[in-house]
């Protein structure tokens, strides 16, 4: 167990990784200039993949927000080369924990007291860990609660971090993306990053969504906050079991109770979509737990994005024209949205064809199986025709999140092999 990296070892750690990216960048595109086309092209991937695994091994070593935004991968899927997503799904793995002592230290300097004063009880093995903190499970006026602890110094090394990597992945050739675009991707993470950093702001989400479901969806449950055990930097919340919806197998979990999960995870995200305007943003599926009745237990809310409606309307009416084929409105959607841009080619009604009828299966298909869905395949074999229109899209930041949670919920379907029909509970929605 390590203490985290802070100031200047975190600064020369980034810095370095920086300038070895840079340089192998540099000299990948000095040896194309005498190799054969195939040969730059082997060389190049070989690159990529190196720099992918030293950005990730860094980024691991470091944990706090750049460690973060590599387990937001899935966001940027079409901005980051598969060399380097498919590096940074090792921190998609549980952090290693922290030394207790760091944990204690920082309870007392939040709280006033140590975990064993003001606990009746404090494990200190912790029950979860992860980039910013990590979880232990405790006692307190004799009910069981868990407590998220902050690293110390994650934080104030938020802004320092992000900029490192941005230039980082710049520097690296990696991404190959406008400026301004990878600009306003990275002011969402950040905007994002400092929700999570701060847990009387996720207190406050918690809350929010806890009434928000408790008053239409009973089989919802949001754990309780425990407002007297939380500052900016610790959150004290009741405990609530439930089976992580990654431990969820056939042997444990009938077909009809999974089915009901999947069911029950898509009408609150959809609730949370169109009618609260802000969503749970961080599709984890540790953040999810379920019970054999079918309850969905719904944890961690620092991640959590808020919809306004000049950029909820736009969004309805394009998926509603897609689902309709109203390709005309598709595209003005796209261009109103930031997903399409202006400046670049145009974009044919047949290519918005293709992608909607891959990416609407789930809602076009009665009785989906999403255990059974082939559309990864249908993703790659479509991918030529993705690159060769690249300069007619960019990522778009205010929808980024919203893509990120609809994608890691197919995930999630998809492992918990998922059946049914969910095309009416969406187009409930979009009348």
């Amino acid at each position: 167990m390590a203490r985290p990296a802070t100031g200047g070892n975190r600064f020369f750690k980034l810095a370095g990784m920086t300038a070895s990216v840079a340089s192998s960048y540099a000299g990948s595109k000095l040896r194309s200039l005498v190799q054969s086309a195939e040969e730059a092209t082997l060389a190049r991937a070989a690159a990529h993949s190196k720099n992918g695994e030293r950005i990730a091994r860094t980024l691991g070593e470091l944990k706090g927000a750049v460690m973060k935004v590599g387990q937001m991968a899935s966001i940027a899927g079409d901005v980051l080369p598969k060399e380097l997503a498919g590096a940074l799904q090792t921190l998609q793995r549980e952090a290693p924990p922290m030394p207790f002592e760091v944990i204690a230290g920082q309870i007392e300097a939040e709280l006033g007291g140590s975990p064993d004063a003001l606990f009746e009880r404090f494990e200190r093995a912790p029950f979860a860990a992860a980039s910013i903190g990590q979880v232990h499970r405790a006692r307190v006026d004799g009910r069981e609660v868990v407590i998220k602890v902050q690293y110390p110094g994650v934080d104030a090394s938020c802004d320092s971090d992000l900029a490192h990597l941005k230039l980082a992945l710049r520097a690296s050739g990696l991404v190959q993306i406008p400026k301004p675009a990878l600009d306003a991707l990275f002011a969402e993470l950040r905007d994002r990053l400092q929700e999570e950093l701060d847990y009387e702001g996720e207190a406050a989400n918690a809350r929010l969504f806890r009434d928000f479901h408790r008053e239409r969806h009973p089989f919802v449950v949001v754990p309780e906050v425990i407002g007297e055990r939380s500052t900016r930097r610790v959150l004290t919340l009741a405990y609530e079991p439930g089976d992580t919806l990654g431990t969820i197998t056939p042997a444990s979990y009938s077909q009809a109770v999974r089915n009901r999960i999947g069911e029950h995870l898509t009408r609150a995200f959809l609730a949370q979509l169109f009618e609260l305007q802000a969503i749970h943003a961080d599709p984890n599926p540790a953040n999810f737990a379920a019970r054999l009745d079918g309850t969905l237990v719904l944890y961690d809310f620092g991640c959590v994005k808020r919809i306004p409606d000049e950029v909820m309307v736009p969004y309805r009416a394009t998926m509603k024209a897609a689902l309709e084929e109203d390709y005309g409105a598709v595209e003005r959607g796209m261009l109103h949205l930031g997903v399409r841009r202006a400046d670049g080619p145009q974009v044919e009604a047949a290519y918005y064809k293709l992608w909607r009828d891959i990416f609407a299966q789930p809602v076009l298909t009665e009785n989906y199986d999403f255990g059974a869905t082939k559309m990864a395949e249908e993703v790659m074999k479509n991918a030529p025709k993705f690159f060769e229109r690249l300069d007619s899209f960019q990522p778009p930041a205010q929808i980024a999140f919203i893509d990120r949670a609809i994608g890691g919920h197919f995930g999630n379907l998809r492992n918990l092999g998922v059946r049914g029909t969910f095309g009416p509970i969406l187009r409930a929605y979009l009348v």
